[in-house]
């Protein structure tokens, strides 16, 4: 009973890391990768799509992206839709495709970028922390209802601890990889 709590605490805390790198997806480090229009969505016959559904998205160099609609019809509305998203770069219609020239990165941007970032952290850390606080709740209802004993209760704590300090190390280490990353010229 206690060993199903603690893989399924395992499994939330996994899943709030990798919500986390997700995130990340969307930062701009130095090169330019097309998952900065992942949050880009424009209306196609009515639904609210994602832009990799209307066409193909392809980084062509370090910094320019390409964005080729499956319908030409659709090239005003894909052009609107990533000068709101505020991606970063204005979008290019050339009545055939769409490009956007990003600049290179300064040394502020980069740092508005780590900023994003640790808060990214923060977030999943904070996830992780609700998740450990669920596990708990669980344990001590379970001692309350007499179905475990008070020593087990402290162990299976003492458990969920160890699994929580493990997810806030793991981000941690990422955050630092991540921010050397960004950082780099």
């Amino acid at each position: 009973m206690l060993n199903e709590l603690f893989n399924e605490c395992e499994a939330k805390m996994r899943t709030s890391v990798n919500h986390m790198l997700r995130d990340f997806k969307t930062l701009r480090t130095g090169k330019v990768t097309t998952s900065v229009l992942d949050n880009v969505k424009i209306d196609y016959y009515g639904t609210m799509t994602a832009l990799d559904q209307v066409g193909s998205i392809i980084a062509s160099d370090a910094t320019t992206i390409v964005v080729n609609p499956w319908e030409k019809n659709l090239l005003n509305a894909i052009e609107s839709a990533i000068a709101k998203a505020n991606v970063g770069a204005n979008p290019n219609n050339d009545g055939v495709q769409i490009k956007l020239f990003f600049p290179a990165m300064t040394v502020e941007q980069r740092q508005e970028s780590v900023k994003q970032m640790k808060g990214m952290g923060e977030h999943a850390k904070v996830a992780v922390r609700n998740d450990r606080k669920n596990a708990n709740d669980k344990v001590k209802k379970m001692e309350k209802d007499k179905e475990i004993t008070i020593d087990e209760s402290k162990s299976a704590q003492d458990n969920i601890q160890k699994i929580t300090d493990k997810f806030i190390a793991e981000i941690d280490s990422i955050l630092k990889s991540k921010e050397a990353e960004i950082l780099k010229v």
